[in-house]
């Protein structure tokens, strides 16, 4: 195992001035053992990052270490690295057995170490059953697991996922989730998890890079980044639904804001002013029985959603659409109705309006 850190990391493609930036100046320090994932949208930069770390990508700028080793000019098969692409990257000639044991026999492991690699990954992924079968006989999460098998008996200091789980169903998809979960609390293998899918983000990692555009906009554990968002960007990238967020408001007095007419009173704190954004999360408005007057803003619902366990109920609050979530036993308010938002003030968060940045007096 080992540890991988990004120093000035940058990538662009081109020269001079038709040059084309991708990734610029961007620094990370993942620790030896750590399950990070890289969640952003498409286009910014994930995956060019992830095949940089594989050898796949040229570096334009910085230094990528890998256990204190820069690897920069390596070639791939002196990364002691694995990866495992979305597509699963399978050999249809070959059994399951040959594809995994494939890397090993061309470092030259003698045969009864081959056999033990495979026989133990298998079992891990619960696959021995399948070692003798092709991939076109296998289904797509097989394929999947015969794909990672093919990674764990390499037995590398770093694993790489490249959205290894996109081509999955739903039903799938959380199953496999689950897998990679397990596989790494029992391996402990250092692992980049490179996904756009911000609820993959959310359940794997240790903690998360989320970027946007080339660069980090926050680092930090799925509670904290959830919980904290750093900027107006990941405050509606994570979450899901994405977090309200409220432009259209001026302050009114030390405590209170209001939202095209609607009055909220809430603390601010010394400094604000009306280039901020404010922002909630849909499970900290909360629908009261009450008439709409000091503390409370009038919601006029438009639309419900039912979700099961939960509602989804989309409204405005004054010209501004807000979702809020409501347990499915609460009872439910009608389509046009006229009913009363509570937001506490420790729930709600602020944002500068010209940096996107939050700001030091937003709450929690």
């Amino acid at each position: 195992m080992g540890s991988l850190s990004f120093e000035r990391v940058s990538k662009q493609y081109g020269q001079g001035a038709r040059a084309v930036p991708v990734i610029a100046g961007l620094d990370a320090q993942i620790a030896d053992g750590e399950f990070v994932v890289i969640v952003g949208p498409s286009g910014c930069g994930k995956s060019t990052l992830l095949r940089m770390v594989a050898g796949l990508e040229d570096i334009t700028g910085g230094e990528i270490r890998i256990d204190g080793r820069v690897i920069n000019g390596l070639e791939p098969a002196e990364r002691d690295i694995a990866m495992v692409f979305q597509n699963y990257a399978l050999y249809p000639h070959m059994t399951v057995f040959q594809n995994m044991s494939y890397g090993l026999r061309i470092a030259g492991l003698a045969s009864d170490e081959i056999e033990r690699r495979v026989g133990h990954a298998a079992q891990i992924l619960e696959i021995s059953e399948l070692l003798a079968r092709k991939p076109r006989e296998l289904s797509g999460g097989q394929r999947q697991r015969v794909a990672m098998g093919r990674a764990i008996v390499r037995q590398p200091k770093v694993f790489l996922f490249d959205e290894p789980l996109s081509n999955l169903d739903a039903r799938l998809r959380a199953q496999t989730r689950l897998e990679i979960r397990l596989l790494h609390a029992e391996l402990r293998t250092t692992t980049l998890f490179v996904t756009h899918d911000q609820v993959e983000a959310m359940t794997l990692a240790e903690r998360m890079i989320v970027m946007n555009a080339g660069a980090i906009e926050q680092i930090g554990t799925p509670e904290s980044v959830y919980e904290r968002p750093a900027s107006l960007f990941v405050a509606s990238f994570i979450g899901s639904p994405p977090m309200n967020l409220l432009r259209d408001w001026a302050a009114l007095g030390a405590a209170t804001v209001a939202a095209t007419g609607a009055s909220l009173r809430v603390a601010l704190g010394a400094g604000v002013q009306e280039n901020v954004v404010l922002g909630v999360r849909p499970e900290d408005a909360v629908i009261v029985d009450a008439r709409p007057s000091g503390a409370l803003w009038p919601f006029a619902v438009e639309v419900i959603e039912m979700l099961g366990a939960e509602r989804l109920i989309h409204g405005r609050v004054g010209t501004e659409s807000v979702i809020v979530r409501q347990e499915a036993s609460r009872p439910a308010p009608r389509a046009g109705q006229q009913v009363s938002l509570h937001i506490s003030p420790s729930k709600l968060h602020t944002f500068d309006a010209r940096t996107g940045r939050r700001t030091d007096n937003a709450a929690p």
